[in-house]
């Protein structure tokens, strides 16, 4: 479920060429500083903990985001993907998101090392997924812009 799931994310970020905002089916939401640019109609896990709770509780997958303010990489992705209507309707319907500028202690969530961006899920059952990867070897969770317009899992 989860790999359909982010296949179909990924694919929808690739080919996407919407440019409205995304609003949720129960309506606009008030932003929230916890999704710092990253979606802001979206309800955003405060901590890893929290996030896990929501996760098991609302049997959704957990996406765990990865960056830094500063980091181009990190700047691109979450431009392509606050700006893309399927991506965020996604998430929205989809996942429990939390987006995380620091490292957690859990050490799952950093199975080859800690780089930013890094994407990691975690299905219900509070199983880090680290059989979801992008294509690259030595940074099996990073995500990195094709061009300065659009981005792809590296």
């Amino acid at each position: 479920m989860i790999k359909a799931a982010l296949s179909v994310l990924l694919v929808l970020v690739a080919i996407s060429s919407a440019f409205g905002k995304y609003i949720p089916k129960t309506g606009k939401r008030i932003p929230q500083t916890l999704s710092r640019g990253w979606g802001d109609q979206l309800i955003w896990a405060q901590t890893y903990e929290e996030g896990l709770y929501w996760s098991r509780s609302k049997n959704k997958p957990l996406m765990v985001i990865f960056h830094l303010p500063d980091c181009p990489h990190s700047q691109s992705l979450k431009k392509a993907m606050a700006d893309d209507v399927e991506i965020q309707r996604t998430l929205d319907e989809e996942f429990i998101v939390l987006n995380l500028m620091y490292e957690t202690t859990d050490k799952h969530l950093s199975p080859d090392g800690q780089y930013v961006p890094r994407i990691l899920f975690v299905d219900p059952s509070m199983t880090v997924r680290a059989d979801i990867s992008g294509r690259y070897s030595n940074r099996l969770y990073a995500y990195e812009p094709l061009t300065s317009s659009s981005w792809s899992p590296t």
